[in-house]
């Protein structure tokens, strides 16, 4: 019997998890992903918005200003890159310009910090800005961040204080055994097993309205229409093409499709914003990607699209209330949606997590703190170190010397400490989450069967046994010639 169940491995589930962790309950998270953070917190911007955009009143706006305040600290805590890259909020005509009137207000309203600038200063900063554009407002708080990388570092972390992690593990059906107050509690049954929890936590994403009928036993009272978002991913440049984020203004279905500056100097293009019905089509679309090109056209100029190296699309978890879903159910007593996370989700997260435990079930995780808390150790990445670290890292372990991934210029040491930390990976795309090989300009064309050998001997499979991401995505068949793969 676990105290706490959470159903969900994504950045909202990990913050959840990570921040239980620190109090005297056992935790238990189930994820039918083969890693940590693999939907939507996998495929989205990365960005760590300002807050000045959603509707006064709503969670989001509460919760994405609080969570923006909160990342800095949380991202040097764990040993994760943040980055404070500022953003532009673009606008070409003055219908659009009005738009920005009323954001400075919410902006001002909310004590975020932003500056009005005309087209021309705001081209003395971003250069390649369209010519079109009249006037920009300037949002500096706005951070970026590689969202997976918080979620395993917050994962490693709650496991290390003794989170138990299930993945590989799909909820198959979920009962309220007692409905007494006193003494009810959940099963939670899944494709490997079944579980007994106090509370369950619904922190499942596009699946969280399925999830929550599982446990009511009808149909959820929200509904999750997927957003599928298609990006273009530029070659690392030294000069990128912008510094900033770059917003037109936002629109119904969003904030439009952006420009995007990456922690290692990549740009993303993206995303578009199409309903679909389907919560597993994170495919790319031709008319898709024409349109993003098209529409990031009209705010940035100068995009060398001759140096995409990748497209991918991701799925948002939009929810038909207009708003996050967090809350306690009115009809299964310790049932707590965290449901409909769609944008501005990823920079509210470490907030949702917060409100969740402090004020949703206040008094249900009266759980006392943990007089000693484990912090993790954080990964080395060997291109980010002077010389002399270098050759101290190489001394201790030669591995560190052998250069795996080209492109990104990873070795086989960091390789293996990605296998072996807590929460290691256990395929290719595990490895390339952690520490990047694949991310690179070839894509991994080079280093893919190099990393799949290490997987193999690190954990003591045979190479046929690797995969890509999930049991399904196979890589290797069968033999072609004796003695090999």
């Amino acid at each position: 019997m676990y105290d706490i169940i959470i159903i969900g491995a994504g950045i909202t589930g990990s913050f959840i998890a990570h921040d239980l962790s620190k109090k005297k309950c056992s935790v238990l998270v189930i994820d039918r992903d083969a890693d940590v953070g693999n939907g939507a917190t996998m495929a989205n911007s990365a960005i760590v918005h300002a807050g000045y955009d959603p509707k006064p009143g709503t969670l989001k706006a509460k919760l994405n200003v609080r969570g923006n305040r909160m990342y800095p600290d949380i991202c040097r805590e764990l040993g994760v890159t943040y980055k404070n890259c500022s953003a532009f909020v673009v606008a070409t005509d003055s219908e659009e310009s009005e738009v920005l009137d009323r954001l400075a207000g919410q902006a001002a309203d909310r004590n975020i910090e932003y500056k009005d600038l005309d087209g021309n200063a705001a081209r003395d900063l971003e250069p390649n800005l369209s010519g079109a554009v009249i006037r920009a407002l300037e949002f500096p708080t706005t951070g970026i961040i590689y969202p997976w990388n918080v979620a395993i570092a917050l994962m490693e972390e709650a496991v290390i204080n003794g989170t138990e992690l299930r993945l590989n593990e799909e909820v198959t059906d979920i009962d309220c055994v007692s409905q007494s107050n006193s003494d009810a509690f959940y099963r939670v049954k899944t494709t490997a097993g079944s579980y007994e929890g106090r509370y369950v936590i619904n922190a499942a994403g596009v699946y969280a309205d399925k999830v929550y009928s599982m446990a009511l036993k009808k149909e959820s009272d929200f509904k999750i229409t997927p957003r599928r978002g298609e990006y273009y991913v530029l070659d690392e440049m030294a000069k990128p093409v912008v510094s900033r984020v770059i917003y037109p203004v936002p629109g119904p279905n969003g904030k439009g499709v952006l420009v995007v500056p990456t922690i290692h100097n990549n740009v993303l293009l993206g995303p578009n914003s199409l309903p679909i019905e389907d919560k597993e089509a994170n495919c790319n679309t031709s008319e898709a990607l024409s349109y993003v090109k098209s529409a990031v056209s009209k705010t940035v100029e100068n995009i060398p699209f001759d140096k995409v190296i990748r497209v991918f699309a991701g799925l948002r978890p939009s929810g038909d209330a207009g708003d996050f879903v967090i809350k306690e159910s009115d009809e299964l007593k310790g049932f707590v949606n965290v449901a409909c996370i769609e944008s501005p989700g990823l920079a509210s997260a470490p907030a949702i997590s917060e409100y969740v435990i402090n004020e949703v079930m206040k008094e249900a995780f009266s759980f006392a703190d943990k007089e000693e808390y484990i912090r993790r150790k954080p990964i080395v990445y060997m291109n980010e170190l002077g010389d002399e670290a270098k050759n101290e890292m190489i001394k201790q372990n030669p591995a560190y010397g052998d250069i795996v991934c080209r492109c990104c210029q990873v070795s086989r040491g960091e390789i293996e400490d990605a296998i072996n930390r807590p929460v290691g990976a256990t395929t290719v795309k595990g490895v390339k989450k952690r520490v990047g090989p694949g991310l690179g300009r070839c894509q991994g064309g080079f280093c893919e069967p190099l990393v799949v050998d290490i997987l193999a001997k690190e954990l003591g499979k045979d190479k046929a046994e690797i995969r890509y991401d999930s049991p399904k995505s196979v890589i290797l068949m069968e033999e072609t010639k004796k003695g090999a793969l």
